[in-house]
C-alpha cells in the first residue's frame, strides 16, 4: 500500500526586481539588452531571482509578451548564464510571433565572438554536426552521429587573430542549440577559453564566448534592424592575457566586417 498526499498547487509569482540593464534599443515592441555575465535569463530551478526577466518586470512593468507563460514573459530567445552579449526580448504578443518566426526559419543573424584554447589550423569552417543531451550528464549536450537522436546545429566560424596558445574566432549560428557553440568548438578540439564544462579550468571565471551583433526585421515596420553589444571588460582582459589585441575586433564592432 502507498498513501501519498498531494498538496494544493501554488501560484508562482516572478517578482520584479530594481536591476541595472544595460539597454542597446527599446521601443513600444521591442528591447534589446546587453546582458552581463553570471544573469541566467528566466528564472528555473535555483535561479528565481536575479534574472533577466525579473530586471524586465520592473523595467518593463506589464509590458511583456505573454506567450512563453509566467516564467518567460517576452523572452524568444536566450544566451547561457555565463555567456554575455546581446539578446532581443519582445513586448506584446505580435512581436512575439513575428520574432520567433524570424528564428525558426534562421533569418535572424546572430554573430558571437570567442576566445578558444589552441591554434586553429583553417582560416575559416563549418561544423554541421547534430547535438543531444549527454547520457552521463544530464546537464551537458554533446554531438552526436544519429541525426535522428538528436537536433540539427550548424556553426560558422571564422579566425580573426591567433597565435601558437589561443585563437580568437568569430562565430556565426544557424541554428540555436543549447550550449551549441560551446559543444561545437569543443567537437572540433578548441574548448572556450575559461568553459569548465566543456573545456579545462583555467584562469578565467567563465567561457570567454559574448554575442556581440543581432540582425533582424522590425516585427511591425520589417525594417532592418542591426545591434551591437560592446565587449565586456574581462573578455577585453582575457584578450591581453592572451596576447590576443583588441584592435583586432574593433571592425566586428563598428560594423566594417569582411564576410
Amino acid at each position: 500500500i502507498v498513501a501519498l498526499a498531494i498538496p494544493k498547487p501554488e501560484p508562482l509569482e516572478i517578482l520584479p526586481e530594481n536591476i541595472p540593464l544595460d539597454i542597446v534599443y527599446e521601443d513600444n515592441d521591442v528591447i534589446l539588452v546587453n546582458k552581463p555575465k553570471g544573469m541566467v535569463v528566466h528564472p528555473a530551478a535555483g535561479h528565481y531571482s536575479g534574472t533577466l526577466v525579473n530586471a524586465l518586470l520592473y523595467h518593463c512593468k506589464d509590458n511583456l509578451s505573454g506567450i512563453n507563460g509566467v516564467l518567460r514573459p517576452g523572452i524568444v530567445h536566450r544566451i547561457d548564464m555565463d555567456t554575455t552579449g546581446i539578446i532581443i526580448v519582445c513586448k506584446n504578443d505580435n512581436a512575439h510571433q513575428h520574432i520567433a518566426k524570424q528564428l525558426a526559419e534562421h533569418s535572424i543573424t546572430r554573430k558571437y565572438v570567442a576566445i578558444v584554447s589552441g591554434n586553429i589550423k583553417e582560416d575559416e569552417g563549418v561544423v554541421d554536426a547534430a547535438i543531444a543531451r549527454s547520457k552521463n550528464d544530464r546537464k551537458k549536450m554533446t554531438v552526436i552521429d544519429d541525426i535522428t537522436k538528436g537536433k540539427t546545429a550548424i556553426t560558422n566560424y571564422r579566425v580573426i587573430s591567433q597565435n601558437s596558445l589561443f585563437t580568437l574566432v568569430k562565430v556565426n549560428i544557424e541554428t540555436g542549440r543549447t550550449h551549441q557553440i560551446r559543444v561545437h568548438m569543443r567537437h572540433l578540439g578548441y574548448p572556450i577559453l575559461g568553459d569548465s564544462v566543456y573545456g579545462r579550468k583555467d584562469n578565467e571565471k567563465r567561457q570567454m564566448l559574448h554575442a556581440y551583433r543581432l540582425e533582424f526585421l522590425h516585427p511591425v515596420t520589417g525594417n532592418p534592424m542591426e545591434f551591437i553589444g560592446e565587449i565586456p571588460e574581462d573578455f577585453q582582459r582575457a584578450l591581453k592575457k592572451s596576447d590576443l589585441k583588441m584592435d583586432e575586433i574593433t571592425g566586428l564592432m563598428d560594423g566594417r566586417e569582411n564576410e
